[in-house]
């Protein structure tokens, strides 16, 4: 199994008044709460063994030996927010803070005020000095998430801090040299949006120096078992329970499914199941089972064969459900069933199902 191992930079925010030409040294800062997300629970590990993910491992080697800009690309919900947090913690400035800021929640007209800070008396209610997200990344890296949000006039910003990495808080005279490295990230086709308009070409030339693209998760299915086992562990240990196993036609329906939300839609819905699940098992429910249905009514298969492979596809994930229900009891679980307790005990030994499995 491939794994890339890596730690969470904590993040500080403060404020200072803007003196000189550089950045406060840290002795100097005061502490100041910032929009700028710093997620400390953020999962250490990226996790697989599949050889899409073995590149991006690779990548993510080479790309943190330097300090240029990197644009990762991919679907919502793939890692690229992990993938960056695993650039700098192999960096030169892995001692440094890592803050990520989501450009598409910045409202337009405060862009330059969160990006660059603002003096004291900038602007009405301004009674002190801020410092913008560049600051509080300094010696560290600054992730600019949903990239492609941006509107024109916040480009244009962008563009102008990218091209010397100088800039003036709001209210201000004094030009600053910033020390930080900036990863952008978004979940478009930057090209596409260039073409159409509404993504400056010469800003998409200063943020491509390295582009990293995650897969989506249904081009690595290999790495889904190893994912889920991973957030059944992390939700049991944070929730103290015990960790709960992958009933098989469940784990067929977790390899058969699309996952348009990528692995965020897979912790979730872990998550979900580990809150929920009855027993030692997680169990399909009706979209699982149906699934693995499907999965086994291949078309190599002849007619009366697929039909007995997917009755007992059914038989086994719907008889597991109704005895974890049940707690274990036999004749609880046979009486849900609608069956005699004698057949459904004949049920239990011809799928060998442990009923003391789902005993509490």
């Amino acid at each position: 199994m491939r794994r890339s191992i890596f730690g969470n930079a904590g993040v500080r925010h403060f404020t200072q008044t803007f003196a000189s030409g550089t950045e406060p040294d840290d002795e100097a800062w005061h502490l100041q709460p910032s929009g700028a997300r710093t997620d400390p629970t953020t999962s250490s590990m990226m996790i697989g063994e599949s050889p899409e993910i073995g590149a991006v491992v690779r990548q993510i080697e080479k790309m943190a030996r330097s300090h240029a800009v990197i644009l990762i690309l991919g679907e919502t919900g793939s890692g690229k927010e992990l993938a960056a947090r695993a650039i700098h913690c192999a960096s030169p400035r892995a001692e440094g803070p890592f803050v990520a800021v989501n450009c598409g929640a910045v409202p337009d007209g405060l862009i330059e005020t969160e990006l660059f800070g603002h003096g004291k008396g900038a602007f009405t209610d301004a009674r002190e000095a801020r410092l913008g997200v560049i600051a509080q990344a300094r010696r560290g890296t600054l992730f600019l998430d949903e990239t492609d949000a941006l509107s024109t006039k916040a480009q244009v910003t962008l563009l102008r801090f990218l091209q010397d990495l100088r800039y003036r808080p709001v209210g201000t005279a004094q030009e600053i040299a910033a020390d930080v490295r900036v990863i952008a990230a978004s979940n478009q086709n930057l090209q596409t949006l260039v073409a159409e308009g509404r993504f400056r070409q010469d800003l998409l030339y200063r943020l491509n120096i390295f582009e990293l693209w995650i897969p989506p998760l249904r081009r690595r299915p290999e790495d889904i078992e190893l994912l889920a086992k991973h957030f059944i562990d992390t939700f049991s240990g944070k929730y103290g329970i015990d960790a709960k196993r992958l009933h098989p036609a469940t784990l067929e329906w977790l390899r058969q499914h699309d996952w348009p939300g990528n692995v965020r839609e897979l912790e979730n819905w872990v998550h979900r199941k580990v809150l929920l699940a009855e027993g030692e098992e997680i169990q399909g429910d009706a979209e699982t089972s149906q699934a693995a249905i499907n999965a086994e009514a291949t078309p190599s298969s002849d007619l009366r064969t697929a039909k007995a492979r997917a009755l007992a596809a059914f038989e086994s994930s719907y008889v597991s459900g109704v005895l974890a229900r049940a707690h274990g009891n036999v004749t609880a679980a046979a009486r849900m069933a609608g069956k005699e307790r004698r057949a459904f005990g004949k049920l239990l030994k011809k799928y060998g199902i442990d009923k003391t499995r789902y005993q509490s």
